[in-house]
């Protein structure tokens, strides 16, 4: 159970180290850390002019992205962000550093994403891309509510969309899990490499049909593929901003040939040629595997 402080009360029960439960993951850590900006949400929170929620535990709670948090709170210790990798949830960290309104991570964020566009200017020479496709239908059978005791079946089919991706260049996956998103219940999530020591991405995505309702749609634990945003056919990825911050809503991927096409957009802008397409080399936007060279 959370209990709210009252403001008179809420700056003199907090004394170092202080605990903070960010969406169930729990982090320690001092008042100095998280005041070192103090016209920040953190700053306000954690000097009395914000009243604070805690956990049973007596854990300050914070309702944001726990995993992310991880993060910010280094920032607020070494003034420096520090990513893994690879790291592909640029976004979701600019999002929840604009809600702790912490102005030099916000400024961080846009050097690391104008670095980013730097290194996939001095990309590698020579590349290998090779993309496997697969859609294969399954036949869906569901009860349809009409009245509190009166139930239809239905049925329809569902197509699953698989594209399996390796990339000798692993900097350019990252750039595909910042171009495409999953769309769950929870909202967009990027997708990950499979495997990052072999540059490999698997994607897997569920086109909802009319015919079948969304509830039962999220009751089979299908998720979409929508392309995020825009930034991927401007200016050969010149301006990586936009990757933070969409121009518009998210285009959905609703089938094999969408998602082909966007991947060649990408790929050739940035110096990808087509080496050879299977089974047919006239017939790119149906092949069943793809390779491209650079």
């Amino acid at each position: 159970m959370l209990n709210l402080n009252s403001s008179d009360s809420n700056s003199n029960s907090l004394s170092d180290p202080v605990s903070l439960n960010v969406g169930g993951e729990i982090y320690t850590t001092t008042l100095d850390t998280l005041t070192r900006y103090r016209d920040s949400m953190l700053g306000a929170m954690f000097t009395g002019q914000i009243s604070t929620l805690r956990d049973k535990r007596g854990n300050v709670f914070i309702d944001r992205d726990g995993k992310i948090f991880r993060y910010i709170l280094n920032f607020l210790r070494s003034s420096s962000l520090d990513l893994p990798d690879g790291f592909s949830e640029m976004r979701l960290l600019r999002r929840e550093a604009d809600f702790f309104q912490i102005r030099p991570l916000l400024d961080e964020i846009q050097r690391h994403v104008e670095a980013g566009a730097l290194s996939l200017r001095d990309a590698p020479r020579r590349a290998l891309l090779v993309v496997d496709v697969d859609c294969q239908v399954r036949v869906l059978h569901f009860n349809l509510r009409r009245a509190p005791e009166n139930y239809e079946l239905r049925t329809c089919s569902v197509r699953i969309l698989t594209a399996e991706i390796f990339c000798t260049w692993r900097t350019f996956l990252v750039l595909l899990c910042e171009r495409f998103s999953y769309r769950t219940t929870q909202g967009l999530t990027s997708p990950l490499p499979s495997d990052r020591r072999y540059n490999r991405l698997k994607l897997e995505w569920v086109p909802r049909p009319d015919e079948l309702p969304q509830d039962q749609y999220e009751k089979q634990r299908y998720r979409g593929l929508v392309i995020s945003d825009s930034w991927a056919t401007q200016t050969h990825f010149g301006d990586l901003c936009d990757a933070i911050t969409p121009s518009r809503s998210p285009c959905e991927v609703k089938d094999m040939h969408r998602f082909l096409e966007e991947l060649l957009t990408v790929s050739l802008a940035e110096g990808f040629r087509v080496d050879s397409v299977t089974p047919d080399s006239m017939d790119v936007l149906n092949c069943h595997t793809l390779q491209l060279v650079r």
